[in-house]
């Protein structure tokens, strides 16, 4: 038996959570949360989160065979640090790593939230049993994290895998800085721009959107759209029928460069599968070399709500 520790650092809140790994598997004994507050509070609220979850246990250090950090980036995987990320003020340059490892004498990890989430997925979710695959968040926006030949792939500086800040189009929503990328058409955010244009050229023209009646469009959100759209209306239909065709497009390209065996996707597109999946493997269909293709699954992310979790805890198992 093997038992974890994982720590998840959110902009809003902390999670850590003990997994133990035996015979019959996988699975999370314990969780303490905390709110994310400055940056000296919360490390000492982890100190004293993972504190207790080790003690509710009986465990000593060494009963622990590693402690897993996920954390927004950016950041360093390799020394440990945490390197300025937009959701965390005031986590300038701090060593996470040496900090949790030297209080509890246990070796630590960290990797940026997408690249866990993909060890996640791929250790203890939908990508279980392969050896190339790609995982995308497609949530508020569009992380990716790559594993290849077995071994998470984080490239020369840990920004391998941001496949959020391709252009697909020299026009279009902005996401990752960049009009027209692949974030910007495949993400919450991006779905909610691409929303905003539909309904304010409908109304500009005489027309009414049912799910906007007042014409506010700042109250416009990729669930608002997705709602409407499962209800056959026309303006939200075409919204997501161009995220689902510009998925396509971007899932082209990374089946050409990568030859993944599956491509797992996670949140807004595991949600409205049902959708999404004939347009954009139509995509595929005509872009994607056939070869390459034909080995390559499109699957939801197995792990839903608790892919945090997980996440940080596939940090650990993998030390």
């Amino acid at each position: 038996m093997k038992q974890y520790i994982g720590v998840d650092i959110g902009g809003t809140k902390c999670a850590v959570t003990l997994g133990i790994e035996d015979a019959e598997g996988f699975r999370i004994a314990d969780k303490s949360g905390f709110a994310t507050s400055d940056v000296h509070s919360t490390i000492d609220g982890l100190k004293g989160a993972i504190a207790s979850v080790m003690a509710r246990s009986g465990l000593k250090p060494s009963d622990v065979s590693g402690i897993g950090i996920s954390c927004g980036g950016p950041l360093d995987s390799r020394t440990g640090v945490v390197m300025s990320p937009p959701n965390l003020p005031g986590w300038d340059n701090i060593p996470i790593v040496k900090i949790l490892s030297e209080e509890f004498g246990i070796p630590a990890a960290i990797q940026n939230d997408a690249n866990a989430c993909a060890l996640a997925e791929w250790r203890f979710g939908a990508g279980k049993g392969s050896r190339n695959m790609a995982f995308l968040t497609f949530g508020t926006g569009l992380g990716a994290g790559l594993v290849l030949d077995g071994k998470l792939y984080t490239g020369t500086n840990d920004n391998a895998g941001e496949l959020g800040h391709l252009r697909l189009s020299p026009f279009g929503p902005v996401g990752y800085g960049k009009a027209g990328s692949f974030e910007g058409f495949c993400s919450g955010s991006g779905i909610r721009q691409l929303a905003q244009s539909a309904v304010k050229e409908r109304l500009q023209m005489g027309g009414k959107v049912a799910w906007c009646p007042d014409g506010d469009l700042e109250a416009i959100t990729a669930k608002t759209v997705a709602l409407a759209a499962s209800e056959g209306d026309e303006v939200a239909l075409g919204v997501m029928r161009t995220s689902a065709e510009y998925l396509g497009i971007g899932l082209s390209i990374l089946i050409d460069i990568i030859n993944p065996e599956v491509i797992v996707i996670g949140s807004i597109y595991a949600r409205n599968e049902a959708f999404f999946k004939p347009l954009m493997q139509a995509v595929i269909d005509r872009e994607a070399l056939p070869l390459a293709a034909r080995v390559c699954r499109v699957v939801p992310a197995a792990l839903g709500e608790a892919i945090g979790d997980y996440a940080a805890l596939a940090v650990a198992a993998s030390i």
